[in-house]
């Protein structure tokens, strides 16, 4: 923790500002329990000790006492190498957002009076948005006397999913919802 001392214009207030520093493992010295069970660093169960033993043990080897599991009865402790652990930590991270696919939920607008040519325009776009990988919401919104006739709106998503040619699975089927019918699609695996 940090103590900032900083001047507000008036000689007489002073603002205290602490900031803490986020650490997310107790190591050595800054682990204070009474009892920790230990495991050594071949994975072995020690038992449990107090801290202090569990320290010397540690400095023994030369490596680090490391509190890994701090809500377990007694807290779990184990001895390593601290720098190496954290070292594979953060090459494990960098892995999986390297690794990690974004999903993105792209949207196609339709209309209730739309022909045939434009039709096979918009299932074009949504292959290739389905091609990326990406989800595809395809939406109608409905104006004035349309809303009367919802189910030609439905029939109009049903031959746009068809015209998809297998390439595309619903995940929600054509609903209405208020002036808007929804239908959500998403690659074919």
């Amino acid at each position: 923790m940090e103590r900032k001392d900083c001047f507000c214009g008036n000689p007489l207030i002073f603002a205290v500002r602490y900031t803490t520093i986020k650490e997310q493992h107790q190591i050595n010295e800054s682990i204070r329990d009474r009892e920790i069970r230990v495991i050594s660093a071949t994975g072995e169960q020690l038992g449990i000790m107090s801290a202090v033993e569990a320290l010397r043990i540690a400095e023994e080897e030369n490596l680090d006492l490391v509190k890994i599991s701090p809500n377990a009865v007694p807290p779990v402790c184990k001895i390593m190498n601290y720098g190496k652990f954290k070292f594979e930590q953060q090459k494990k991270e960098k892995e999986n957002r390297k690794n990690q696919k974004v999903v993105e939920l792209k949207e196609i607008y339709l209309s209730m009076t739309i022909d045939v040519g434009d039709l096979n325009v918009k299932a074009k776009k949504t292959v290739e948005m389905l091609g990326d990988g990406n989800k595809v919401k395809v939406s109608i919104r409905m104006r004035g006397r349309q809303q009367a006739h919802a189910a030609m709106g439905v029939d109009v998503m049903r031959r746009f999913f068809d015209m998809l040619g297998g390439k595309a699975v619903i995940d929600k089927e054509p609903k209405t919802e208020g002036r808007n019918i929804l239908m959500i699609l998403s690659p074919a695996k």
